[in-house]
């Protein structure tokens, strides 16, 4: 143990230097920060993408519009993050430069694939270059392409991208993780991927539309969000099934004993 730690020690001060064990620590720093992040979860179904992210609690005085961890690059993508708020900031705006760039060199909509390859881009930079950190941030990318094609692409701390069905980031991520691929299948209608992504978030938040946001993208159009009166009546909905799930359960035990 004494080993690992003044190993540890050694090389965690500059993000150029590898450990022998092939480590680059301030990455591993930054996967660390993204896992103590809010829950983020993506869901992509047959016409839409739907985003839900866990809202921490705010001050009373406190704006909510800026407490948001959902932002819109273009009018056809949005983005969402788990980690250091501040770093998804500037990324945000450093991709909304590139989609503004983009259209003005080749008069035509950036493709999500071209932005989450941008953005990956830049955080890898990030990982190999002297007197910078890496960005603490996780990102789930959504959009459709000019194919009306819909995309959800991860990008994490490393540089690294890759395109999911669905998929969570965050605190507790492994067990929304979990609960997805149980229930995500190939053929999934906008409707039931509301639902689904609020019983998945349900699994790790407290209930409220307080502790709930949900955005979603369809075809043509721009990010909307979903109201809070809509996201209580989704919850009341799931907890009444729940609990009426539970007593058949329980009058099927006692039944049997």
């Amino acid at each position: 143990l004494k080993e690992q730690v003044y190993i540890q020690m050694s090389y965690d001060t500059a993000i150029t230097v590898f450990a022998p064990n092939g480590h680059l620590f301030q990455v591993d720093y930054a996967f660390e920060a993204v896992k103590r992040g809010a829950c983020t979860i993506g869901i992509k179904t047959n016409d839409s993408i739907i985003l839900a992210v866990e809202k921490k609690a705010i001050g009373k005085l406190q704006d909510p519009r800026a407490n948001t961890k959902i932002f819109q690059l273009d009018e056809h993508i949005s983005m969402s993050c788990a980690g250091l708020t501040a770093d998804a900031r500037v990324l945000a705006n450093i991709a909304r430069l590139e989609c503004q760039y983009y259209r003005f060199n080749y008069e035509e909509a950036p493709s999500v694939t071209y932005i989450a390859k941008n953005i990956a881009k830049i955080k890898q930079k990030y990982t190999q270059r002297g007197g910078v950190r890496p960005f603490g941030l996780s990102c789930l990318i959504i959009g459709f392409d000019q194919n009306g094609e819909p995309n959800l692409y991860l990008t994490e701390p490393s540089g690294s991208y890759s395109l999911w069905k669905a998929n969570a980031l965050g605190k507790n991520a492994k067990t929304v993780q979990e609960f997805l691929e149980k229930h995500v299948k190939d053929q999934i209608t906008h409707e039931e991927g509301i639902k689904l992504a609020v019983q998945a978030l349900l699994e790790v938040v407290e209930s409220g539309s307080n502790k709930v946001e949900i955005a979603y993208m369809k075809k043509g159009e721009t990010l909307s969000y979903l109201s809070e009166e809509k996201i209580d009546t989704l919850i009341s909905e799931i907890e009444s099934a729940q609990q009426a799930k539970q007593e058949n359960i329980d009058k099927m035990a006692q039944l049997s004993t």
